[in-house]
């Protein structure tokens, strides 16, 4: 996010509750299957709440390939302290098949997460 967002305002860690994270289709650029999340009852998904504004919104659009490769959706993330948060979540539109992404796309994942420190 700090590359794509540098304004982005890092918030709090939270939980999706019945989701998981798979991957899927293939990029080009990174070489394999990137990350979206599916429904996915007694699973759940941890990841970092940014807040951006609408315009910042607009330009990780370009990044993530809204609306033809993902798409928005708002959902109820629930934070470690306090009540639930709902958010937006970029979530593949369609289904595709599950693909192994590359090394180099998991890293980037990883460090997502240590920098979260969910892991």
């Amino acid at each position: 996010m700090g590359e794509r967002i540098p304004m982005a305002r890092k918030r709090f860690s939270a939980t999706l509750p019945n989701y998981r994270l798979v991957f899927g289709g293939y990029s080009r650029i990174w070489r394999g299957g990137t990350a979206s999340l599916q429904a996915s009852s007694g699973d759940r998904v941890l990841g970092g709440v940014y807040e951006i504004t609408e315009q910042e919104l607009a330009q990780l659009d370009k990044y993530e390939g809204y609306p033809a490769e993902y798409k928005h959706i708002m959902l109820m993330v629930y934070p470690d302290i306090g009540g639930p948060v709902e958010a937006v979540v970029y979530i593949r539109p369609r289904q595709v098949a599950e693909t192994k992404p590359s090394a180099e796309y998991l890293a980037c994942i990883r460090q997502g997460y240590h920098d979260w420190g969910l892991v």
